[in-house]
C-alpha cells in the first residue's frame, strides 16, 4: 500500500461517554443481563504467530532505537509486538536501510517476513490494464532471475543477522496502480514454476481486500499449492463476512494463513487517539482471530498518526487495543473455542499457552455490561485483568474466581484482557 492517497475505509461511530471502572461484580443486580462466555480449552483452533507492522525506512523513515524498544519489548510502556514486516526495495543499494530495525526485532525474538512492491526496472515491462497503458508487469521471461532477486534479499538479510521467517511475491498484486501487477495466472505460474527455488517460505499472494480469484488457483493447484507455504493476504474493505475461507479449510492442511497488512478504520490524520475508534482496532483484530482464523496481525505503518504508535513514539490508544493481543497472546499460542459473543456488543476470543489461558474481552456498548465467563475442561487459580476504555490504558486488576468461572463488569466502549493461570 502507500500513505493516505490509498484507499481509506471510514467508519463512522457513535461516541461514548459513559464508562465504569473494571471491578469485581459484587451486586446482584448487573448493568445489563450476559450469557455465558463460555471457553473450551480442549477444542484448539489455530496456532499464533504473532502482531506486529511495518517499519517502512525509506518511505517513513527509520524507527529510533527507542522506539524500537517501545515496538518489539513486552516490558511497561511498550507493544509487545512479535511480528515485523520489511520492504524489499527494487534498487539493493537501499536494502541496507531495512537493517536496523530488522535487526532490533529479531534480537528480541520477533518473526521478520518481507514484500517486494516492485522487481527491479531491467525485469519489467508495460503493458495496456484497462487503458492505462503505462502499468507494469513482470516480463514472462525473467521469472526465474525474479526469484534469483528475493533470493538474493533472502541471503542478505542472513549475511547481517536476519533470518527471515518468510519472503512475499509480491505486494497487492491485484490494486498495483503505482506497482507491478499480476494476474491470478501470472501467480499461478510462479508459484508452480518458480516458487519452489526460494530459500524462504514463501508468502502468496497478497490480495489488497481478501480477494478469493488471488488464491483460489494456488489452492487448486497440487504443485503451486506445494510452493506456498503462507497464504498472505490484506484485509482493507474486507467485510467480516469474507473473513472466512472455507476452501484455504478444506485444502490449506500444513500451510499458514496470514493477515500481513491493513489500517482499521481509517487513516486520518492525528486519529491514532481518537475513542472509540480505538475499540474498532480491536474489534477488527477479534473477527481476524475468531472468524478469519488468521495467524498474524500485521498493521502499516508501525509509527504514524493514524497508527499504533504515534509519530513521538509514544503509544496510541489504537496502539494500546492491539496490546491487549499482542502483549499477553504470545507466539506459539493456540487460539481455543470461545463464545464469540455471548451478549449484545460483546465480543469473546480466547488463547491459550505457557500454562495459562487468556481471554479479550471487547465491549462496544456505551454502557458497562456483566459478562461471566465459564471455563470447560480446565479451571484456573487466579484471574488478572488489564482494561482500555476512553479514560484508562492497560490499567490492572485482579478477578475473584471460583475455579472454573468468574463474572466481571466490562466499562462502556472498552477492551479487557484477562490473564489466568491454569491449574
Amino acid at each position: 500500500m502507500f500513505d493516505l492517497t490509498k484507499k481509506s475505509i471510514s467508519v463512522m461511530l457513535v461516541v461514548a461517554t459513559l464508562f465504569s471502572l473494571l471491578t469485581p461484580v459484587v451486586s446482584p443486580t448487573p448493568v445489563s443481563a450476559a450469557g455465558d462466555a463460555v471457553v473450551n480449552l480442549s477444542s484448539t483452533k489455530q496456532v499464533i504467530r504473532g502482531f506486529g507492522g511495518i517499519n517502512h525506512a525509506l518511505w517513513a523513515g527509520d524507527l529510533t532505537a527507542s522506539q524500537r524498544d517501545t515496538a518489539f519489548g513486552n516490558g511497561n510502556n511498550q507493544l509487545g509486538f512479535s511480528v515485523l514486516r520489511v520492504y524489499i526495495d527494487s534498487n539493493k543499494s537501499n536494502w541496507a536501510k531495512e537493517l536496523p530495525t530488522a535487526q532490533a526485532a529479531a534480537a528480541r525474538g520477533a518473526i521478520v517476513f518481507a514484500s517486494p512492491w516492485n522487481p527491479p526496472a531491467e525485469m519489467t515491462e508495460t503493458f495496456n490494464h484497462d487503458g492505462d497503458t503505462s502499468a507494469k508487469r513482470l516480463r514472462y521471461d525473467k521469472y526465474a532471475d525474479y526469484a534469483k532477486f528475493l533470493n538474493d534479499f533472502v541471503a542478505y538479510m542472513k549475511n547481517n543477522g536476519v533470518n527471515l521467517y518468510a519472503i512475499s511475491v509480491q505486494n497487492e498484486p491485484d490494486y498495483a496502480h503505482t506497482w507491478t501487477w499480476w494476474t491470478p495466472q501470472e501467480m499461478l505460474r510462479f508459484m508452480k514454476e518458480n516458487a519452489g527455488s526460494i530459500n524462504a517460505r514463501v508468502i502468496a499472494p497478497e490480495s489488497f481486500s481478501y480477494l478469493k480469484n488471488m488464491s483460489d488457483p494456488i489452492l487448486n493447484d497440487s504443485q503451486a499449492l506445494a510452493n506456498m507455504d503462507i497464504l498472505g493476504t490484506h484485509t482493507y474493505g474486507t467485510s467480516f463476512n469474507n473473513f472466512s475461507y472455507p476452501l484455504f479449510q478444506q485444502k490449506g492442511a500444513g500451510k499458514e494463513l496470514w493477515m500481513t497488512e491493513v489500517y482499521y478504520p481509517n487513516s486520518d490524520n492525528n486519529s491514532a487517539d481518537r475513542w472509540p475508534e480505538g475499540v474498532d482496532v480491536a474489534y477488527h483484530m477479534h473477527k481476524a482471530m475468531a472468524v478469519g482464523n488468521f495467524q498474524t496481525y500485521v498493521w502499516w505503518y508501525i509509527r504514524r498518526q493514524y497508527g499504533p504508535m504515534k509519530e513521538d513514539g509514544t503509544i496510541s490508544k489504537r496502539g494500546y487495543s492491539m496490546a491487549h493481543f499482542s502483549k499477553f497472546v504470545r507466539p506459539g499460542y493456540t487460539r481455543v473455542d470461545a463464545t464469540e459473543s455471548p451478549n449484545n456488543n460483546v465480543f469473546v476470543s480466547a488463547y491459550k499457552g505457557d500454562g495459562k489461558v487468556v481471554i479479550v474481552a471487547i465491549n462496544k456498548n456505551n454502557a458497562a455490561t456483566n459478562q461471566n465467563f465459564a471455563l470447560q475442561n480446565g479451571s484456573v487459580s487466579k484471574v488478572s485483568s488489564w482494561t482500555t476504555d476512553a479514560s484508562r490504558n492497560l490499567a490492572p486488576g485482579t478477578v475473584n474466581t471460583s475455579g472454573s468461572s468468574f463474572t466481571m463488569s466490562l466499562p462502556a466502549q472498552s477492551v479487557t484482557t484477562f490473564v489466568a493461570d491454569l491449574k
